[in-house]
């Protein structure tokens, strides 16, 4: 998972990859931190799913671009539009169940 530092570096990302995934959060939040790890690791299971972090704090106009209320938030972008959204407590289950339908769909 890679850190992404400006809008413009997001906006590429979401250009340039099929399927891109971002993880928004902030280094002070408890949840955030704790939950991190699981997403890494679940989103091992879709090779094909370009991943990125971003830090709210660090790029303020992201809960602008996002609408972004709380942290974190994962984003699940397939072609340039917005597929999945979860925030603030996030069932890693729930989460697989709904990558796995949408990755399942593109790529068959």
């Amino acid at each position: 998972m890679m850190e992404l530092k400006n809008i413009e570096e997001i906006d590429k990302f979401i250009d340039e990859n099929e399927m891109s995934f971002f993880y928004i959060s902030q280094p002070n939040c408890g949840v955030c931190q704790a939950l991190l790890p699981k997403v890494k690791s679940l989103l091992d299971n879709y090779p094909k799913i370009y991943s990125a972090y971003i830090n709210a704090l660090e790029i303020q106009t992201v809960a602008e671009k996002f609408s972004v209320f709380t942290v974190p938030v994962l984003l699940l972008f397939v072609d340039g539009k917005e597929y999945l959204r979860r925030a603030r407590i996030v069932s890693i289950d729930e989460l697989d169940d709904s990558i796995g339908k949408i990755y399942q769909l593109y790529y068959s």
